[in-house]
């Protein structure tokens, strides 16, 4: 415990208190072979000058001026106007208290309203949460939203969907007994309508597909809703990039009961991880 002052009777007593022997039985969960035995190997301290001439010249690699974008990718370099960080500054919308408190912050209610209202009109659905973590998170939910609708254990993703959104949904369904079955896509990119049909049976709750996808090829959503809803299950849509719900179709028109995505695109800068 770094600057507090702690003896080893100290220590004692506090191991003695909530019953072990010693710091190491704290870790008798994580398995030994993974476990550091060593110090870190981190590198000589720095005085301060220097610490801001590295951070300085880090952080200009933080561009992505020099690399190509992919439409399914999931990260975008949007023009960002000046009146974005203007309005989100402005103290009728950044308050230092919780927005539970109406009294206290009508602007972040008013914010919270709009934002629900402009993403049904995208979406073509009826409500708006507001909202989940990033696309990742948020397709992870829409399928556990399909799973506690329909009480299914069986739960189909397209192949085609972004491979670090997959890997999110693995982690979230990976203790729940949730089978998750991945649909091939065919040689234009989409999914594979033979394959998802023969996926598809009376134990499916939800398919989830990307359009763009991460080929960045536009799904037949309409096709999907039908294919899925003869089985009684639901079509979850993940949108990576919503700026396209400008000029595609809305996805609940086209049948979509869930949809989700990643809002990065609406007015935030690219945080490099």
């Amino acid at each position: 415990m770094s600057y507090i002052p702690i003896s080893d009777q100290d220590k004692k007593e506090m191991l003695a208190r909530i019953g072990v022997n010693s710091f190491e039985d704290l870790f008798s969960s994580i398995p030994e072979n993974v476990r550091l035995k060593k110090d870190l190997k981190l590198p000589s301290p720095m005085p301060e000058m220097e610490v801001l001439d590295y951070f300085a010249k880090t952080g200009k690699q933080n561009t992505f001026s020099n690399y190509l974008h992919f439409l399914g990718g999931g990260a975008y370099e949007h023009f960002i106007p000046a009146v974005v960080d203007y309005l989100s500054s402005r103290s009728e919308f950044v308050t230092p208290y919780t927005p539970y408190q109406p009294e206290i912050s009508q602007g972040t209610l008013q914010v919270i309203f709009e934002f629900q209202t402009l993403i049904c009109q995208l979406t073509g659905l009826d409500i708006a949460n507001a909202s989940l973590y990033d696309g990742a998170t948020g397709a992870a939910e829409a399928v556990l939203m399909g799973y506690r609708i329909k009480n299914r254990k069986r739960l189909l993703v397209a192949s085609n969907l972004n491979p670090q959104y997959r890997e999110v949904i693995y982690t979230y369904t990976k203790n729940l007994g949730l089978e998750v079955v991945e649909i091939p896509y065919d040689k234009s990119g989409r999914i594979d309508k033979g394959g998802l049909a023969s996926s598809l049976n009376g134990e499916t709750s939800v398919l989830l597909c990307q359009s763009p996808n991460y080929f960045g090829v536009i799904e037949d959503v309409q096709s999907l809703a039908e294919l899925v809803h003869n089985q009684g299950a639901l079509l979850a849509v993940v949108i990576s990039e919503p700026v396209s719900l400008g000029i595609l179709e809305a996805p609940g028109k086209l049948g979509a009961d869930i949809v989700t995505g990643e809002a990065q695109s609406f007015g935030l800068p690219l945080s490099f991880g």
